[in-house]
């Protein structure tokens, strides 16, 4: 969870990058006031977690009344922290310039703890003034002469006519094509003022668990900004953009225009919302300073096979503007160009290309002028031809790259439906409300399908199949789709049953339409022309009546005629579906296994859908349109599924077979074959997906695989990016598992909830729960607390990198001071406790008999604090077998107080104090102990602690007498030559018991290398040398040689990053095999 911000520190201490004093100077009362204006919108969702401090101190600098800031504060009581800050900056411009200064003055304060508010002071800091000079340039340019005032009324009426209507196709003969009003039916989207560093090359059904939980994330954390439509141009969002993009390329123009980027994935809703835009500026609503709209699909741009000029491009479309086009071009800054579908232009832009800026036939400045299409789009983004004007351009992730040199503003990405969103869509899809309400209920029941409804697209699939199932009476409701293969087979049935009068064999034409989708999917092909049908036989009639007509949908050209299936994964289902209705299927088997060789992801869909038709259930409606399904199919599939989830499950610790592993448990889920499922995952006892992302679907299939598991034991999901969402899918298996380790997963306190009612379960079997690094706070305490109180089970719990902070430990060791409590380990590391915790932690032990491994490392427990700890550790009921100490700002003044407990503490025989100031004067304090016959210390950690040679003298004089240690680390300390010779005579001694020595990083150097070997040659106990980061050279070659092959008992010695030569390494890696079990670790520097 992030650091809140600092808001009571010194109000003179501010950021030395954005300095008070000179951000304030350089604004006067009305530019102060523009700044206000200009990021309103912004800033509102900037302060909204802090909005409560803002009104503080306004009210403390008297800018507000108490009863003002009463008004605020109980906005954000009652968790409407939007309309809370909205009030705030309403009250603040209503005040004057005085109360302005004071708000951007606590804005200065608090910015690193708000990133939203962060970002917008940087823009500020790095434009300057400017942008009040490109606001001047913009103010005027609404104005239309009263000669184009005609032409613009026309031009706005007809895009109103051609943009307030919305087709969606249907699967019903009387209704193919639905036509409804666009502002009945337009559901808004989430979108975001950025693009995502990253190439989709995933499925965007695979993709998109992941993406919108890390957007969800984010967004919770306040790092990513919504914008929205009308802020992509004309806003701070495009005049910040605007500016910067002149900054970095140097230069300077006289014009206002800018060009904006939006991105998403296919089906995503990017044409529908270009559509509203178009539809909104039609009608007054939105952009008043654009003049003209001209918008362009590439998709038609595609069809101009000659040279051709803007003049004619735009007459073509909108033949009204006859002859006061050369009027028009007079004023640029009023024109708004929109290009949709970048993906879809078969001529390639490139604006990392040189050429075009030395060469001018590849760039068009007039827009009289002749030249090839691409060259006209380029240079209206570029600036180059009308500069002033602006320009939309959409595309999928898959072609953004195109667009990264070019002169960008804003860069937005649809990210779709988020919460309330989804619902909205369904009760726009449903006129009756009552079916809305049951379908989107059947979907928050179901994990797999509500995951889906990110997406417009899907949301239409899922409105067209599940619709029917409440309209109906006839329908059972236990029948409702449950898998995504089920819910594709009653979509298509629908179709079927909807068209099949109208074609004499539809089980003909749906097998033609399936290799032909089959070979769209295997060469990533989702358009196809007339060729395509005939050469699979396909009469392009059927299409434009009936059944096929609303299975594919055709493009909107009027020059030429293309055909795509409504969205990927109905290209796919139908290549799925067509192998069960191949008579006699050759090279099946051959066929199934290439497309599972293929890893870039274009066959894991088809695949899944390939193992639900192997299910009764999902196959039903469509046998009675389509007939039986080919009798040798479906074993197969069965037999195929089975072969590779036996196959994956003998090795799951490898990465790509995790993923592998993943993808046929998918299989079993489509399938929903209980037999099957038993019998290849019944007996799996360890599930490791470690460092592998799970999407929600990802989630609900595995939960779906760990219930069939009778004998799951070790669950491993570490670093998988799962989310609240995922967890939710996993909660009702998790309790099966003995070992759960969830590290790295950014659960947050609402995913830890969720782990706290599986461990209050009375049938709970885990027995080990890694919780480290997951943003916890101390609010998810309680929950864990009361966990710990009930479950009898859990023995080992790590909580570790996680801010929990004092008070929380307060509240856990209530749970663990229970005499019935079982913990043994508890893992606390770097969860930011203090000096002020040590007295809860000494209750902990003076009353806990179970606990035995306690790791505290990492926390500002200081001298204080740990000289209370080794009060506990000396009474005789304590029972800490294991302590972890380090990093926890000790200095050689708890030195007596650690030497003391050594001393007489009888069960410690583990103890890290690695990271601690103890320097030498600590080392001799608690050499003393270790010559105490008494002292039972097994294992030490002593690495980078501040001391010298000087002090090694003692520790060697305590190792030559005492009998319980058997590992040492001295690592990172400045040992020298001479350190290591005083360590070397004590190895001599017969009496030396330690099997582990790290001397890594010590500074030794050949001088000590003959003391060291011949003190080892005697020596029969030492089993592990870390000699790594020193500076032995080649000359040292011979005796580390002569170690090697003479010490019997040395197992493994590293010697990573010193100064041999590759010579030389390699002759001490020939020693590798010369002794069964010896390990020889080198690397080249």
């Amino acid at each position: 969870m992030a650091e809140g911000p600092n808001i009571g520190g010194d109000p003179t201490s501010t950021d030395q990058n954005f300095p008070n004093n000179e951000f304030l100077t350089k604004c006067n009362e009305y530019r102060l006031f523009q700044l206000t204006k200009l990021y309103r919108d912004r800033l509102e969702h900037a302060i909204e977690e802090v909005v409560d401090e803002i009104s503080s101190l306004l009210t403390i600098e008297k800018h507000l009344s108490k009863h003002e800031h009463q008004k605020v504060t109980e906005l954000v009581e009652k968790g409407h922290r939007a309309d809370s800050s909205k009030l705030l900056l309403k009250l603040v411009m209503e005040k004057g310039s005085l109360a302005r200064s004071v708000m951007w003055e606590s804005f200065v304060k608090m910015r690193h703890g708000v990133p939203k508010l962060d970002k917008i002071l940087n823009e500020i800091q790095e434009l300057g003034s400017n942008e009040f000079d490109f606001m001047n340039l913009v103010r005027d340019s609404s104005k239309v002469p009263s000669t184009l005032k005609d032409v613009q009324q026309k031009h706005k009426e007809t895009l109103r006519v051609q943009t307030e209507k919305l087709r969606v196709n249907t699967i019903l003969i009387k209704e193919k094509i639905r036509i409804s009003q666009l502002v009945d039916r337009y559901a808004e989207l989430t979108i975001i003022s950025t693009v995502r560093d990253r190439t989709l090359v995933e499925h965007e059904l695979l993709a998109r668990g992941r993406d919108h939980e890390e957007w969800r994330e984010k967004h919770l954390r306040r790092e990513l900004e919504k914008i929205r439509t009308d802020q992509l141009f004309q806003s701070s969002f495009s005049w910040t953009g605007f500016l910067l993009q002149k900054v970095k390329n140097l230069f300077w123009r006289s014009n206002s225009g800018s060009s904006a980027a939006v991105s998403g994935v296919p089906g995503i809703g990017k044409t529908t919302m270009v559509q509203k835009i178009v539809y909104d500026w039609a009608i007054g609503k939105i952009y008043p300073n654009f003049q003209f709209v001209f918008s362009f699909k590439f998709r038609d741009l595609n069809t101009i096979d000659c040279r051709i000029n803007l003049r004619n491009l735009i007459l073509d479309q909108y033949p009204y503007f006859g002859n006061v086009l050369g009027e028009l071009w007079k004023n640029p800054e009023g024109f708004l160009f929109i290009f949709d579908g970048l993906d879809e232009f078969n001529d390639r832009i490139d604006f990392a290309d040189n050429r075009r800026n030395i060469e001018p036939q590849s760039t068009c400045t007039d827009p009289e002028c002749w030249c090839e299409v691409s060259d006209i789009v380029y240079s209206l983004i570029q600036h180059k031809l009308l500069p002033g004007c602006s320009v939309l351009v959409t595309s999928r992730p898959t072609a953004l790259h195109l667009l990264e040199k070019a002169e960008i503003s804003v860069w937005a990405e649809i990210l779709g439906f988020v919460g309330d969103e989804r619902k909205e869509y369904f009760n726009k899809f449903f006129e009756d409300q009552t079916v809305a309400a049951a379908v989107f209920k059947h979907l928050e029941e179901n994990a797999i399908l509500y995951t889906m409804c990110y997406n417009p697209s899907y949301c239409w699939i899922i409105g067209l199949s599940l619709g029917p199932f409440f309209t109906q009476r006839d329908r059972k409701q236990q029948q409702v789709p449950k898998t995504i293969t089920q819910l594709y087979s009653y979509y298509i049935y629908n179709i079927l049953k909807n068209h099949s009068r109208e074609i004499e064999n539809p089980r003909d034409v749906l097998l033609k339409l399936g290799e032909m989708a089959f070979t769209g999917v295997s060469e990533k092909k989702i358009v196809f022309g007339n060729g395509d049908l005939i050469q699979y036989n396909l009469q392009p009639s059927q299409f434009l009546s009936g059944f096929l007509m609303e299975l594919l949908e055709r493009d909107d050209s009027v020059q030429s005629v293309v055909y795509t299936f409504p969205h990927l994964t109905i290209q796919e289902f139908v290549a799925a579906l067509a192998q069960f209705l191949i008579p006699t299927p050759r090279d099946f088997w051959k066929c199934l296994n290439e497309a599972h060789r293929k890893k870039d992801g274009r066959f894991e869909i088809f695949l899944r859908f390939v193992a639900g038709l192997s299910s009764s259930q999902s196959v039903r409606p469509l046998k009675n349109v389509l007939g039986q399904f080919a009798q040798q199919t479906t074993p197969k599939v069965i037999d195929w599924v089975k072969e590779k989830v036996e196959g994956q499950i003998r090795n799951t610790n490898i990465k790509p077979n995790q993923t592998d592993l993943l993808n046929t448990f998918h299989y079993l889920f489509e399938s929903q074959n209980k037999i099957l499922a038993q019998n290849t995952v019944g007996s799996v006892e360890t599930l490791t997906f470690s460092g592998l992302s799970l999407t929600p679907i990802d989630c609900v299939t595995l939960s779906h695989v760990i219930g069939l598991c009778e004998t799951i034991k070790h669950l491993d999901l570490q670093n998988c990016y799962i989310r609240y969402e995922g967890l939710q899918r996993l909660e009702p298996v998790l309790h099966k598992c003995r070992v759960l380790r969830l590290r790295m997963n950014e659960l947050g306190d609402s995913g830890v909830k969720l782990v706290c009612a599986v461990l209050r379960k009375m049938d709970c079997k885990i027995q080990e729960l890694g919780l480290d690094e997951n943003r916890l706070s101390d609010s998810c305490a309680e929950d864990l607390a009361f966990a710990l109180s009930t479950n009898r089970s859990l023995k080992d719990l790590n909580l570790s990198n996680n801010k929990l902070g004092d008070a929380a430990v307060r509240l856990l060791s209530v749970a663990l001071r229970n005499p019935e409590c079982k913990i043994q380990k508890l893992g606390l590391a770097d969860v930011c406790l203090t000096v002020s915790c040590a007295a809860v932690l000494v209750s902990i032990l003076d009353t806990n008999q179970s606990l035995t491994d306690l790791n505290l490392s990492s926390n500002k427990l200081g001298d204080s604090g740990v000289k209370l700890l080794c009060e506990a550790l000396r009474k005789p009921n304590c029972k800490i077998q294991k302590l972890r100490l380090s990093a926890v700002s000790l200095t050689p003044s708890c030195a007596e107080d650690l030497a003391s407990t050594l001393r007489e503490n009888k069960v410690l025989t583990f103890l890290n104090l690695s990271y601690n100031k103890l320097g030498d004067s600590g080392i001799k304090l608690l050499s003393t102990a270790l010559r105490n016959p008494d002292c039972k210390i097994q294992q030490l950690q002593l690495c980078d602690i501040g001391f010298s040679a000087s002090s090694v003298q003692d520790l060697a004089s305590a190792l030559s007498t005492n009998r319980s240690l058997r590992e040492l680390d001295l690592g990172h300390n400045k040992l020298c030559d001479a350190g290591v010779k005083h360590l070397s005579e004590a190895l001599k001694n017969q009496d030396w018991r330690i099997q582990k020595l790290r001397l890594d990083d010590t500074r030794l150097t050949d001088s000590c290398i003959t003391d060291l070997v011949s003190a080892l040659g005697t020596n029969r106990s030492v089993t592990g040398l870390n000699l790594e980061s020193n500076n032995f050279t080649d000359q040292s070659i011979p005796q580390l040689q002569k170690l090697i092959i003479n010490c019997s008992s040395l197992e493994r010695i590293e010697l990573w990053k010193n100064r041999f030569s590759s010579t030389g390494e390699n002759r001490l890696k020939s020693l590798q095999g010369t002794r069964r079990g010896l390990s020889v670790e080198l690397t080249s520097c």
